[in-house]
């Protein structure tokens, strides 16, 4: 059966209620992942997601740990969580480099996607910073140095470039009727990189052949706020999140 792991893609917001004299605080936790496991699984694809604050600790450290899974999707969630795990920002004590092992493990046939967000690619403020580590090695697409975010509230059209790519099947043809999307990550084609789809004219969906493996990027959200609620409900997402997966996994 096929293994699917979504690290990140959730967070933890902290709220302060003042009521005139007095003030008290609350907690609640979120993910913006649920429509996008939940079309992968329309399209017979089970994603298991590891929650944004269980990385650090828990995210496979090593190749032989990701041969566990056919594909790794990264997703709003910086490169800080997986190179200060707690042994490392609380003990001082050396571990193995979770983002060195992930790029060899795609290297040797694994399959990696990134999808956008504040904390994906470059990402908001540069703080995601993915561009100084070994992942940049095997993603199709380069990164900013600096704050790499486009907010477009108007609305910013998509285009498929490719159509006959595996990537784009079952969805290509209705990308005419898809909703707008409201931001992205800005990032550059690699040289030996494939442009599926574009929004705004930059990229959107790239893929590349790394080694024996498959790298794939899709630089906005797989949720609000930049990928609306429109867009989760057009009828081309569910094949878009499988054409996505199922290419990154066909090798």
């Amino acid at each position: 059966m096929t293994r699917v792991l979504l690290a990140g893609e959730s967070w933890i917001s902290t709220a302060t209620h003042v009521k005139g004299f007095d003030q008290f605080s609350s907690t609640t936790f979120h993910t913006g992942a649920d429509a996008f496991i939940a079309a992968a699984a329309s399209e017979g694809l089970e994603i298991e997601q590891m929650y944004a604050h269980d990385v650090p600790g828990s995210f496979p450290r090593t190749v032989e740990a990701l041969s566990a899974y056919d594909a790794v999707i990264l997703s709003d969630i910086g490169a800080n969580s997986f190179l200060l795990p707690p042994e490392v920002f609380l003990e001082g004590r050396r571990v193995d480099n979770a983002l060195l092992a992930l790029a060899e493990w795609t290297r040797g046939g694994g399959g990696l996607m990134m999808a956008g967000g504040y904390l994906s690619f470059t990402g908001f403020q540069a703080r995601a910073n993915f561009a100084r580590t070994a992942v940049a090695d095997v993603l199709p697409v380069t990164m900013l140095a600096s704050d790499d975010r486009v907010e477009a509230p108007q609305g910013v059209s998509v285009a498929v470039t490719e159509a006959a790519h595996p990537a784009a099947a079952g969805w290509g043809e209705l990308v005419d009727s898809a909703p707008t999307l409201l931001g992205y990550n800005l990032v550059r084609p690699h040289q030996d990189a494939t442009v599926v789809a574009t929004v705004g004219g930059d990229v959107l969906v790239a893929t590349r052949e790394v080694g024996e493996g498959r790298s794939l990027v899709w630089t906005s959200d797989i949720g609000p706020h930049w990928c609306p609620q429109d867009f989760l409900a057009w009828a081309g997402f569910a094949p878009l999140v499988g054409g996505m997966l199922r290419w990154l996994i066909a090798r």
